[in-house]
């Protein structure tokens, strides 16, 4: 007897887009941490998914450049399909209601269609440092002029040499918060040594200090951060 092929869910309606932070000590958790939390949230709050068809189907949601686990960030970003229209403020209450602080949600917008991937650039990162501010003024100077910076990294195919100043488009150093600021583009111009390359994330992430402390918004305002990116 031939097996039957599953029934076919149908189309999303609406599509909405979610800015998110990772703040104070849920920074630390992975991106399947986060994407396990966020399915619960959905459902809590019984938002109304779209599903994909075939015989295991799963709510459509599609996620754009996650940040490393162990760094804040105030600008990630992923992509929910509806079977019915809703309005994204009262989406944006209810998921944010559902989350855990620290998994905070920021802006819920309706998606203009096109790949949410595709319209991240650049990120831009701020790490603080405990270092002497000439140092970190030498260092920076060093790493900007420098044709290739090359870092050893332990990948699943064993040792790989990466080429870290090929990602960076530019560096600052601020001596007063010996503080350091990159931004690298999406997607690196070298090539790193080796059978991968490296990911370059997203574009515009905002600053917060890991553990919830300093302005979400404004870059000139102080507050350390460590390992934190930005959005804008």
């Amino acid at each position: 007897m031939a097996r039957k092929d599953p029934p076919q869910q149908p189309p999303p309606v609406q599509r909405l887009r979610v800015r998110y932070a990772k703040r104070g000590r849920l920074r630390f958790t992975s991106h399947r941490d986060f994407s396990r939390a966020f399915e619960r949230a959905v459902f809590r709050a019984r938002i109304p998914m779209a599903y994909s068809s075939g015989f295991n189907p799963h709510p459509r949601m599609s996620y754009a450049g996650a940040a490393p686990t162990g760094s804040a960030s105030e600008a990630e970003y992923l992509e929910i399909a509806l079977a019915r229209v809703l309005v994204p403020s009262e989406v944006h209450a209810l998921l944010d209601e559902a989350l855990p602080p620290g998994l905070d949600i920021l802006e819920v917008v309706e998606s203009p269609g096109g790949s949410l991937a595709d319209r991240l650039e650049a990120s831009r990162w701020r790490i603080d440092l405990s270092v002497p501010a000439a140092d970190l003024q030498a260092a920076v100077k060093a790493f900007y002029d420098a044709d290739e910076v090359l870092v050893e990294r332990m990948t699943k195919k064993g040792l790989r040499e990466f080429d870290a100043r090929g990602a960076v488009l530019s560096i600052t150093a601020s001596g007063a918060g010996r503080r350091a600021r990159a931004a690298r583009p999406r997607a690196a111009p070298r090539r790193p040594r080796g059978p991968s390359r490296r990911r370059a994330h997203g574009a515009d992430r905002r600053l917060r200090h890991p553990d919830g402390r300093g302005p979400p918004h404004d870059e000139a305002r102080p507050g350390p951060a460590r390992g934190v990116r930005r959005h804008r």
